[in-house]
Protein backbone atom coordinates (compact mmCIF):
# COMPACT_ATOMS: atom_id res chain seq x y z
CA UNK A 1 0.00 0.00 0.00
CA UNK A 2 3.46 2.22 0.16
CA UNK A 3 3.50 2.33 -4.07
CA UNK A 4 0.35 3.15 -4.96
CA UNK A 5 -1.94 5.99 -3.74
CA UNK A 6 -3.59 6.23 -0.28
CA UNK A 7 -7.47 6.34 -2.27
CA UNK A 8 -6.73 3.43 -4.80
CA UNK A 9 -6.39 1.01 -1.36
CA UNK A 10 -8.50 2.83 0.83
CA UNK A 11 -11.74 2.72 -0.98
CA UNK A 12 -13.84 0.29 -3.13
CA UNK A 13 -16.95 0.14 -5.45
CA UNK A 14 -18.69 3.45 -5.66
CA UNK A 15 -15.88 5.64 -3.68
CA UNK A 16 -13.19 4.49 -5.95
CA UNK A 17 -15.44 4.95 -8.51
CA UNK A 18 -16.34 8.52 -7.96
CA UNK A 19 -12.68 9.40 -7.52
CA UNK A 20 -11.73 8.22 -10.38
CA UNK A 21 -14.61 10.15 -12.39
CA UNK A 22 -13.52 13.11 -10.54
CA UNK A 23 -9.66 12.70 -11.69
CA UNK A 24 -10.73 12.20 -14.87
CA UNK A 25 -13.55 14.93 -14.91
CA UNK A 26 -10.80 17.63 -13.84
CA UNK A 27 -8.37 15.89 -16.56
CA UNK A 28 -10.99 16.76 -19.08
CA UNK A 29 -11.79 19.87 -17.44
CA UNK A 30 -8.10 21.77 -17.40
CA UNK A 31 -7.55 20.53 -21.12
CA UNK A 32 -10.87 22.11 -21.94
CA UNK A 33 -9.84 25.45 -20.38
CA UNK A 34 -5.73 24.85 -21.84
CA UNK A 35 -6.96 24.53 -25.56
CA UNK A 36 -8.96 27.90 -25.01
CA UNK A 37 -6.83 29.96 -23.01
CA UNK A 38 -3.95 29.04 -24.74
CA UNK A 39 -4.34 26.98 -27.94
CA UNK A 40 -7.09 29.12 -29.58
CA UNK A 41 -10.13 27.41 -28.61
CA UNK A 42 -12.45 25.95 -31.50
CA UNK A 43 -10.47 28.36 -34.18
CA UNK A 44 -7.95 26.56 -36.78
CA UNK A 45 -4.61 26.49 -35.93
CA UNK A 46 -3.82 28.76 -39.16
CA UNK A 47 -6.25 31.22 -41.38
CA UNK A 48 -6.28 29.28 -44.67
CA UNK A 49 -9.70 28.44 -46.55
CA UNK A 50 -9.37 24.66 -46.01
CA UNK A 51 -8.93 25.16 -42.28
CA UNK A 52 -11.68 27.05 -41.93
CA UNK A 53 -14.05 24.55 -43.73
CA UNK A 54 -13.66 22.20 -40.43
CA UNK A 55 -15.98 22.82 -37.48
CA UNK A 56 -14.93 24.70 -34.47
CA UNK A 57 -16.03 21.78 -32.70
CA UNK A 58 -13.53 19.65 -34.22
CA UNK A 59 -10.81 21.86 -33.87
CA UNK A 60 -11.75 22.17 -29.62
CA UNK A 61 -11.72 18.36 -29.65
CA UNK A 62 -8.81 17.99 -31.34
CA UNK A 63 -7.01 19.97 -28.95
CA UNK A 64 -8.50 18.63 -26.19
CA UNK A 65 -7.51 15.18 -27.33
CA UNK A 66 -3.53 16.62 -27.51
CA UNK A 67 -3.56 18.08 -24.32
CA UNK A 68 -5.28 14.72 -22.92
CA UNK A 69 -2.55 13.37 -24.56
CA UNK A 70 0.17 14.92 -23.43
CA UNK A 71 -1.40 15.18 -19.90
CA UNK A 72 -1.82 11.10 -19.32
CA UNK A 73 1.90 10.96 -20.95
CA UNK A 74 3.60 12.97 -18.59
CA UNK A 75 1.56 11.52 -16.01
CA UNK A 76 3.00 7.62 -16.71
CA UNK A 77 6.29 9.10 -17.31
CA UNK A 78 7.36 10.78 -14.47
CA UNK A 79 7.48 9.34 -10.87
CA UNK A 80 6.02 10.16 -8.03
CA UNK A 81 7.76 12.43 -5.74
CA UNK A 82 8.14 12.31 -2.51
CA UNK A 83 7.47 15.37 -0.29
CA UNK A 84 10.66 16.21 0.41
CA UNK A 85 11.99 15.72 -2.93
CA UNK A 86 9.27 18.25 -4.69
CA UNK A 87 10.02 20.55 -2.18
CA UNK A 88 13.93 20.06 -3.41
CA UNK A 89 13.17 20.12 -7.09
CA UNK A 90 10.90 23.72 -6.15
CA UNK A 91 13.71 25.64 -4.26
CA UNK A 92 16.90 24.15 -5.75
CA UNK A 93 15.53 24.03 -9.48
CA UNK A 94 12.27 26.01 -10.18
CA UNK A 95 12.81 29.25 -8.19
CA UNK A 96 16.32 29.95 -9.43
CA UNK A 97 15.02 28.62 -13.05
CA UNK A 98 12.61 31.57 -12.62
CA UNK A 99 14.39 34.12 -10.85
CA UNK A 100 16.95 33.59 -14.22
CA UNK A 101 13.98 34.16 -16.65
CA UNK A 102 12.92 37.39 -14.89
CA UNK A 103 16.19 38.94 -15.31
CA UNK A 104 16.21 38.30 -19.04
CA UNK A 105 13.11 38.88 -19.87
CA UNK A 106 13.91 42.16 -17.82
CA UNK A 107 16.57 42.97 -19.96
CA UNK A 108 15.21 41.86 -22.93
CA UNK A 109 12.76 44.58 -22.24
CA UNK A 110 14.73 47.31 -21.50
CA UNK A 111 17.17 47.05 -24.82
CA UNK A 112 16.40 49.56 -27.60
CA UNK A 113 14.42 47.99 -30.85
CA UNK A 114 17.86 48.14 -32.93
CA UNK A 115 19.48 45.78 -30.68
CA UNK A 116 17.21 42.42 -31.51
Amino acid sequence: SEIVAGFHVEYSGMGFALFFLAEYANMILIAALTSVMFLGGWLPPLDIQPLNQIPGLVWMLAKMSAMLFIFLWFRATFPRYRYDQLMRLGWKVFIPLTLIWVVVIATWMQTPYWLW
